[in-house]
């Protein structure tokens, strides 16, 4: 019988998780030690001494397949990781994975077979942690389906820093790419202003009428500021509503229409935004990548 204390301890021993602990003892008929090298030789025991690691560098990618795409981001530690081929390849297994079986959350993506192994997606990952010798994360997939009257544009950015997915109505395949790159430079939070939450605008609201009281204006003049600024905000921060890269005289909308459609969706993921970086120098990163 296994026990909680038995899996407690075995976590101590090795820092992998409860329910990889169990499975171990399971496998082992209760037997601590032997547990330990299961989990060893899956390298579940290696990969979970990293799991408190920032792991804030890797790839973002686009994988396209008719009718459907996926958009993927994965973490690793260092840049150095994003050019080995393994870990290239990790990412694109899992964004076909997920293609494959058109998967609708982080969840089902880590629980997914994967084709030419005996394990999931997460076990893969475990695996690949243990045999690079970085903490690695899937941190975000998407799959997306469009109709047959709509087109996707997609855009890597940086070998992989940035990558972004479109979906238009109507406009063509090249019109979609150029929508794509667009977003790709231009940061938009958002799609269009309907998309932007009321508490988003309400403190911004907030900020630009204390600017322009800071700046002298009576109280009633700079509620009239505001509404005018908020507009330039919606410009800034919207993608169909920015100023075209290509063509300043008209707006991504325009542009758009121009080409017989609409932008539907965006995608854009952009590695490591809005996650704690690491503070380690370039030559520290070097010479742990060494060995030194």
């Amino acid at each position: 019988m296994i026990t909680a204390k038995d899996v407690n301890e075995l976590r101590n021993q090795t820092g992998a998780g409860m329910m990889d602990c169990k499975k171990a003892l399971t496998e082992c008929n209760g037997d601590i030690e032997a547990a330990v090298n299961w989990l060893r030789e899956k390298g579940i025991a290696k990969a979970a001494k990293k799991a408190d690691r920032i792991a804030a560098e890797g790839l973002a990618n686009v994988i396209i397949d008719g009718d459907k795409a996926a958009i993927i981001e994965v973490n690793c530690e260092t840049d150095f990781v994003t050019k080995n081929a393994e870990f290239v390849d990790l990412v694109e297994t899992i964004a076909k994975t997920a293609l494959a079986n058109d998967a609708k959350s982080l969840d089902e993506v880590n629980a997914l077979a994967v084709e030419g192994t005996e394990g999931t997606v997460a076990d893969l990952v475990v695996a690949k942690t243990a045999k690079i010798g970085e903490k690695l994360s899937l941190r975000r997939v998407e799959v997306v389906t469009k109709t047959a009257s709509q087109n996707f544009g997609s855009y890597i950015h940086m070998g992989g820093k940035i990558a972004v997915l479109i979906v238009t109505e109507g406009a063509n395949e090249e019109c979609a790419k150029d929508v794509a790159m667009q977003a790709a430079a231009m940061k938009p939070a958002y799609l269009k202003a309907d998309e932007v939450p009321a508490e988003v605008i309400e403190k911004e609201k907030e900020v630009l009428k204390a600017q322009a009281i800071e700046e002298g204006k009576p109280a009633d003049i700079a509620e009239k500021m505001v509404a005018g600024r908020i507009s330039k905000y919606y410009k800034e921060n919207c993608l169909v509503d920015q100023e075209f890269v290509k063509d300043s005289s008209m707006d991504v909308k325009t542009f758009v229409k121009n080409n017989g459609g609409e932008v539907i969706a965006m995608y854009r993921y952009e590695v490591g935004e809005g996650m704690e970086k690491r503070s380690e120098n370039f030559a520290e990163e070097v010479a742990k990548q060494l060995g030194n």
